[in-house]
């Protein structure tokens, strides 16, 4: 009889992993979606197990890996201008306790990333009314409590970037004063999953400092 053939798990959570950062750094997928479509391709129509996909701490690492190698040219300084308009909104928003999350704060964003603030007030109808004085037109919808208890209002809309004209999508979620305790914790690997604007402004002269314009 003859032998199955040997899979190795550790190969094939590798390979939708790069599948999934190429998915993530050209398409602008987020892990989730990218993963599964990375699945797919790796492993054909099969449904595969948790024991067979990569966690989103490796995706990232292979994201970083690809910029490193096909988008060196270009997302650094697109990095560090995504950081500049995040702060400047951020100090807007001041008066609501603003956090900057995401691919923008741990460095894989790309040409189709987003900037993506988590308001700790407890009045959403505030927020509100301060970007209708502003004239900002925004859309409502609902996105996952960071620590899953449910979903949170969220507020998006575009803002143009002053140095290039390009228009870009800022997403503010709501959330209450109380759910930042515990917020600050670090991820996994100890790293903060949300910083505060003197945070932002450190990363952003730490850039300058190492890669001066």
């Amino acid at each position: 009889m003859a032998r199955k053939p040997f899979i190795d798990p550790h190969r094939v959570r590798e390979e939708i992993a790069i599948a999934a950062a190429r998915l993530v750094a050209e398409d602008g997928l987020d892990y989730a979606s990218a993963k599964r479509k990375a699945a797919k391709q790796v492993s054909g129509e099969l449904r595969l197990g948790s024991e067979w996909l990569p966690d989103n701490d490796q995706i990232e690492a292979e994201v970083r890996a690809y910029q490193a190698i096909f988008h060196s040219d270009f997302q650094p300084a697109l990095l560090r201008v995504l950081r500049q308009i995040a702060l400047e909104w951020m100090q807007r928003l001041a008066a609501f306790n603003p956090f900057l999350t995401g691919a923008v704060l741990n460095g894989t964003a790309g040409e189709h990333s987003d900037i993506h603030l988590q308001l700790f007030n407890d009045s959403a109808k505030d927020v509100a009314i301060f970007l209708l004085n502003a004239g900002i037109q925004y859309e409502v919808h609902e996105t996952r409590h960071f620590a899953g208890r449910g979903l949170v209002e969220t507020l998006s809309f575009l803002v143009r970037d002053k140095r290039t004209e390009a228009l870009l999508g800022l997403h503010l979620a709501l959330y209450e004063s109380n759910d930042l305790r515990g917020a600050l914790r670090g991820d996994t690997r100890g790293r903060p999953s949300r910083v505060a604007a003197p945070a932002v402004a450190a990363l952003l002269a730490e850039e300058t400092a190492a890669h001066p314009l």
